[in-house]
């Protein structure tokens, strides 16, 4: 069966198996078989009126102000297989999602929604990659694989103070039986502002239990002249306290680039700088992507991870900066999962 063999990507496609595909919608809102297209057009300047029931009535819906939307409830056992969501950017950054295994009460993702697709700082730019691909124009494309075993819930808030027209969604997931022992997805946002006294940011602590960390997002807003990147990653496992048992070597070089990425973007399937903003706008801005799908950091207790932020004094000496940086981090594990830290307010995640 395709997931009792472990099989995720194209070596599945041959195989077989005891599963339903469903996908949820707003033209299939709960993704039940033959639910989709219902909706008969009740407006008569609708663009449907003259086509009528089953020709694109509800492809889409409206977020209130200050409204909490459940966009898909499922019952069950199954896997995630495919999100693909596009709205104005004015939701990037205002809009929060989460997402609930199995009853839980507290959300195993907790993102804003741009952030979630690697779009950060409320801005929209293009991204391929194998988990996440952002299409022209701002088609956000979700294929991490998140299992669930009892149940699924996924919500969007609108934290704006107006509503949001023309959210569009589109949920794909396969029901059937799953391996009794899969980590769960999880992923984390948080932002602060690196200081002279401490220019480190933590992108993950307080994990507890048995897991595999599969990737990091960092939007990063830069309020000092010159280099940021001279900071290293550190991954504490399994008990380090002081010393990490992983430590890199540079910010570009976690990244996957060298020597400063010579000022140049690019996006590819693991790894990518796909934004690099620096003329005509006061903060010049970056956002990076590194999705350890291929050397996921595996951890059995426990595990923390910070990024430094680091540049250069004249005279050839590291410079601790006070920069803004917005991070999420990925992760598989198997639950319980420790308690989030509070979601910022909106207006502590408005972009600088």
């Amino acid at each position: 069966m395709l997931l009792n063999n472990r099989q995720f990507g194209l070596g599945a496609l041959p195989v077989l198996g005891d599963f339903e595909t469903r996908s949820i919608s707003a033209e299939n809102p709960d993704g039940s078989r033959a639910g989709g297209a219902k909706a008969a057009p009740d407006d008569p300047r609708h663009p449907a009126r003259e086509l009528g029931q089953g020709w694109k009535v509800r492809p889409c819906i409206t977020l209130d102000a200050g409204s909490l939307i459940t966009l898909a409830d499922i019952t069950g056992q199954g896997l995630i297989q495919h999100i693909w969501i596009t709205v104005h950017p004015n939701a990037y950054r205002d809009c929060v999602l989460r997402f609930y295994w199995d009853g839980e009460t507290t959300p195993s993702v907790e993102v804003p929604l741009g952030d979630f697709f690697a779009n950060g700082h409320g801005q929209r730019y293009n991204v391929n990659s194998l988990a996440v691909a952002v299409n022209p124009s701002g088609g956000f494309n979700s294929y991490w694989p998140m299992p669930f075993y009892k149940s699924c819930k996924i919500t969007v808030e609108n934290q704006r103070d107006e509503a949001i027209d023309g959210f569009f969604y589109q949920i794909t997931y396969a029901l059937g039986q799953l391996p009794a022992d899969l980590g769960l997805f999880h992923a984390q946002w948080r932002i602060g502002m690196t200081t002279r006294e401490y220019p480190e940011h933590v992108l993950l602590d307080g994990v507890k239990g048995n897991g595999q960390y599969v990737g990091t997002f960092m939007a990063w807003a830069q309020f000092s002249d010159g280099w940021w990147g001279e900071g290293e990653i550190k991954f504490f496992v399994d008990g380090d306290a002081e010393y990490p048992t992983i430590c890199g070597t540079g910010t570009e070089d976690y990244f996957c680039g060298a020597w400063g990425f010579g000022d140049e973007p690019f996006t590819s399937l693991y790894t990518g700088y796909p934004l690099y903003q620096r003329e005509g706008v006061k903060v010049p801005k970056h956002g990076l992507y590194r999705w350890h799908i291929m050397d996921p950091i595996r951890f059995h207790t426990d595990l923390k991870v910070t990024m430094q932020a680091l540049g250069w004094w004249p005279g050839g000496k590291f410079q601790p900066l006070t920069d803004e940086i917005a991070s999420v981090a990925y992760w598989y594990q198997q639950e319980p999962h420790a308690a989030f830290p509070a979601m910022p307010s909106r207006n502590d995640r408005l972009p600088r």
